[in-house]
């Protein structure tokens, strides 16, 4: 039976791989291919191993096991890094391997981050996603409104980005009810 605990230092390049890998397949057909092609395992794994070994603005991270123990997400977040939109708390990055998709393993992280982040304190809950990215479905599904577009760079490109945001952590934990 699927899995998701909190992420371990031991976890770093797994996650990185995860990452990279993700990234690669989600982003392809939305961003430059020179944009896509710039993340690599190895820049992951630094950041990764500093991110569990100090939880800079207490952020938290979870990943989520297969059936057969393996490592096949992680979502990360803390403080919400604006603080333009009134929210406390951000997702920073929640990704997949793409065999593992529309499965309910993206629930079962997304269910896990919201209850640590409530425990944490916080109050509210946003995330950043490609306004050309399918997957801003995942979010609004679970009862996440659309707050703001902004550009962003992405290595040399721009591209649009939605934040899809809950007033209030406890309506996103009720949709697991």
């Amino acid at each position: 039976m699927p899995k998701v605990r909190e992420a371990r230092l031991e976890d770093a390049e797994k996650i990185a791989q995860i990452h990279v890998s993700s990234w690669k397949s989600t982003y392809q057909d939305l961003l430059d291919e020179r944009d896509v092609s710039n993340s690599t395992v190895e820049n992951r794994i630094v950041l990764w191993e500093t991110v569990l070994r100090q939880r800079v603005n207490g952020q938290l991270a979870y990943v989520v096991e297969s059936d057969e123990g393996e490592l096949v997400g992680f979502v990360s977040g803390g403080k919400e890094r604006t603080k333009s939109y009134g929210y406390d708390g951000e997702i920073y990055a929640i990704y997949l391997l793409e065999q593992y998709k529309q499965q309910g393993y993206g629930r079962m992280l997304l269910q896990a981050f919201a209850e640590g982040m409530k425990r944490e304190g916080y109050k509210s809950l946003l995330v950043w996603v490609l306004t050309k990215n399918p997957s801003n479905r995942f979010y609004t599904k679970f009862g996440a409104d659309p707050i703001e577009a902004e550009k962003v760079t992405i290595g040399e490109g721009t591209y649009e980005e939605t934040a899809f945001g809950w007033e209030n952590i406890d309506h996103l934990l009720q949709q697991f009810s």
